[in-house]
């Protein structure tokens, strides 16, 4: 006999409050973004593999360890999403979609990568993910923030910090790039095995590393000098916050490692998550569009795991159904039939309890918690009804009717 299925590792089912959680979040999003004007997208689960390749980097943990790729009957190379930005911005060229532009975007769903399983993220994970593209002025990046801002109020999650740095313009980034690599290079033999190769292959993921052997390195690491056009931008980037009525510290520990970052880098961080306290994380893309081979296009975004969100928020109230409609006697269940139809027609939540026990029926109308019980019996050949009410009575009026 076979055993009885199991998930897949990293995976999850929700029922009840878990399931309630999530679409809280869910819904709290899609409140907000059409606060703000962006529109609804939606992009396939799966791309050809060059798309993460070429945006997210091969030498990336992402697409060297942790991508879910293989190949379909075509032979195509085709990968799972790990993260939404690739895809959004593969399809504004694909699709056409530069005629919107400035184009505001938000979506949300599955995502995956294998790795570790930990406390809000599994290897079947779910994003919300906000995008403004073809954007240069500091004005979307303050746009972008206020939004993941107003969707953490939405919530009532608190004690939540963001972090905010500049990467700075290309100019002041290649500067910094060529003094991390000196910095670096000077120490080469006393850096992490991991760290050696981030040197000769992306230097500014050192700035990120956790191993301890690394971290004297890192703290005495030279600091981003910007050019006066970038801290112009940045100067604006802060006002706008201010004028907006968004807190910020700064942080300039705080990296992006890819080239075609610039500009503004920034997390929304809790405390309430441990090590994992990072719930909003985005930044200025300005060249990823242009690794996909299309023209140069400004562009900033950010991306929110839904299952750390929903550890952080209130238990959703229990959705209680309007009406339960105990049907006591068989013979009155076409009856019972019609004035669920009738009731669901108005707009009314309706459940039909007419199986089991007759005499454990009740009962377990009650304790759904319906805010009307309809009790439908049979007696002198016609049907008969009563109705207990814990709200305005609406099912007896229109039963009645």
């Amino acid at each position: 006999m076979s055993s009885t299925p199991q998930p897949i590792r990293g995976t999850q089912s929700l029922l009840g409050e878990e399931a309630d959680r999530f679409h809280e979040v869910v819904a709290a999003f899609d409140h907000v973004r059409r606060l703000f004007g962006f529109k609804r997208v939606e992009v396939p689960l799966i791309e050809p593999t060059a798309v993460f390749a070429r945006t997210i980097g091969e030498t990336t943990d992402v697409v060297s360890k942790e991508m879910y790729s293989f190949e379909d009957r075509s032979g195509d190379s085709i990968t799972l999403r790990p993260e939404f930005t690739a895809g959004i911005c593969r399809a504004y060229l694909s699709e056409g979609w530069q005629q919107f532009a400035p184009l505001k975007v938000a979506t949300h769903g599955a995502a995956f990568r294998y790795e570790r399983p930990q406390k809000g993220r599994y290897r079947q994970f779910h994003q919300l993910d906000a995008e403004i593209i073809g954007a240069a002025e500091p004005q979307a990046d303050v746009e972008i923030l206020s939004l993941g801002s107003m969707l953490l109020s939405e919530l009532g999650i608190g004690g939540v910090t963001l972090k905010l740095n500049s990467l700075g313009d290309a100019e002041s980034r290649g500067a910094w790039r060529a003094a991390l690599v000196g910095h670096f290079a000077a120490h080469r033999g006393e850096l992490s095995e991991d760290s050696q190769e981030r040197l000769d292959k992306n230097p500014l993921r050192i700035l990120d590393s956790k191993d301890p052997r690394d971290r004297p390195f890192v703290d005495t690491a030279p600091a981003m000098k910007l050019t006066a056009e970038a801290e112009e931008f940045f100067g604006k980037v802060r006002d706008g916050l201010d004028a907006a009525g968004v807190g910020y510290e700064l942080d300039p520990h705080l990296v992006r490692g890819l080239d075609y970052y610039r500009h503004t880098a920034f997390e929304f961080v809790t405390d309430r998550l441990g090590a994992q306290g990072t719930v909003i994380a985005g930044g200025r893309y300005d060249g990823l569009i242009e690794s996909l081979g299309g023209p140069h296009t400004p562009a900033i975004g950010w991306a929110a795991g839904i299952e750390r969100l929903a550890m952080l928020i209130d238990a959703p109230a229990p959705e209680l159904i309007d009406a339960a409609i105990v049907v006591e006697d068989d013979a009155a269940l076409g009856a019972g039939m019609a004035a669920a139809a009738k009731l669901r027609a108005a707009g009314l939540s309706a459940e039909l309890i007419a199986t089991g026990s007759p005499r454990k029926r009740f009962d377990r109308a009650v304790k759904k918690g319906a805010r009307e019980i309809v009790v439908l019996g049979f007696a002198d050949g016609a049907v008969t009804r009563r109705i207990k009410s814990n709200d305005v009575p609406r099912a007896e009026a229109l039963l009645a009717s």
